[in-house]
C-alpha cells in the first residue's frame, strides 16, 4: 500500500482501560480519545496492538459494559474512512466478531506483515513470542484452550467478568508485567525473536506492544525493533510518515518526540 500525500500510519498499544478500576482509568480513556481525535486529520491507517481493555470477553450476546467513549471514537474514525487494524493482546484474547461486525475493524490473533511505501513491517502484540515470557506462555495455553473458554461461557457475565478483572489486575503472570524494565539487547526476547525472523525474511520494522516499555532498537543496519510502551504511564505511540518511523509521547495534550 502507498500512503497518500500528507498521510501517516499510527501505532498504539496497551491502554488497559478498566484497570485498576473504571473510575481510575476514565481520565486515560479521555486522553486516548483526544489523541485519536488529534490524529484524525492525517491518519490513513491506525494499528492498535492489543490490550486496549484490561479485560475483554465476548459472550454470544454480551460484551463488557463501558468504554463507550473509545468505541464511539473508533466508529467515528472508521466512518470517516480511516483504516483501523486490531491485534489482540493477552488481555483481550477472547475477541470473537464484535469489532468486525460493529466497527468494521479486522482483528488478528497472530502477527502479520504489511508493506507501506516499500517498507516492510512485521506487526503484533508480542506476547508469547521468542524466548522468555515463560509465565504468560503457560497461562496462554490455559486461556486459549477451547474447553476453558467453553467453561467460562457458562459463568454468568456478572460473575465471570468480575473474576477475570480481579485476576487481570492481581496476577502479574497474566498481565505480563512481572519484569517491566529494560533487559538489554541480548535479553529482550522480542528483539531476539525479531533477529531470528530476519534470518528467514527481511523486514524494515518490527512493531510490538506488551512490554509496556518504549523501545527503539536498531537490530541491523536495515531493521529496527519498536516497542510502543503503553497508555498507562508512558502515553507513547509510533508514527510513520512514509519515509521514517518515530516514537512519540502524547504529553500535556501535545505530541513530543520520545527521548
Amino acid at each position: 500500500m502507498q500512503l497518500q500525500s500528507g498521510k501517516k500510519l499510527y501505532f498504539a498499544s496497551d491502554n488497559h482501560l478498566g484497570a485498576p478500576d473504571r473510575k481510575s482509568s476514565l481520565p486515560r480513556e479521555k486522553l486516548f480519545v483526544q489523541w485519536l481525535d488529534a490524529i484524525k486529520k492525517d491518519a490513513q491507517v491506525i494499528f492498535l496492538l492489543g490490550d486496549l481493555f484490561d479485560f475483554w470477553f465476548e459472550y454470544k450476546k454480551v460484551v463488557p459494559k463501558g468504554f463507550v467513549r473509545v468505541l464511539g471514537k473508533l466508529a467515528e474514525l472508521r466512518d470517516a474512512g480511516i483504516e483501523i487494524h486490531y491485534f489482540v493482546g493477552n488481555h483481550d484474547l477472547w475477541m470473537n466478531g464484535y469489532f468486525e461486525e460493529e466497527l468494521q475493524i479486522p482483528v488478528y490473533h497472530q502477527p502479520r506483515a504489511f508493506v507501506f511505501n516499500n517498507q516492510k513491517f512485521w506487526i503484533g502484540h508480542g506476547d508469547g513470542l521468542g524466548p522468555g515470557d515463560k509465565g504468560f506462555k503457560r497461562m496462554k495455553k490455559v486461556f486459549t484452550n477451547p474447553f476453558s473458554k467453553w467453561l467460562f461461557r457458562w459463568l454468568h457475565p456478572d460473575l465471570g467478568v468480575r473474576l477475570a478483572q480481579h485476576l487481570s489486575v492481581k496476577n502479574k503472570l497474566i498481565s505480563g508485567q512481572e519484569d517491566v524494565h529494560y533487559l538489554g539487547k541480548e535479553n529482550e526476547w522480542l528483539a531476539q525473536y525479531a533477529l531470528r525472523k530476519l534470518e528467514k525474511e527481511p523486514f524494515d520494522y518490527f512493531i510490538f506492544g506488551h512490554r509496556h516499555l518504549p523501545i527503539d532498537m536498531q537490530l541491523t543496519p536495515a531493521a529496527r525493533y519498536i516497542n510502543l510502551g503503553d497508555w498507562i504511564s508512558q502515553y507513547t505511540y509510533a508514527v510513520f510518515d512514509g519515509k521514517d518511523l518515530q516514537l512519540n509521547v502524547y504529553r500535556n495534550h501535545k505530541t513530543e518526540i520520545y527521548h
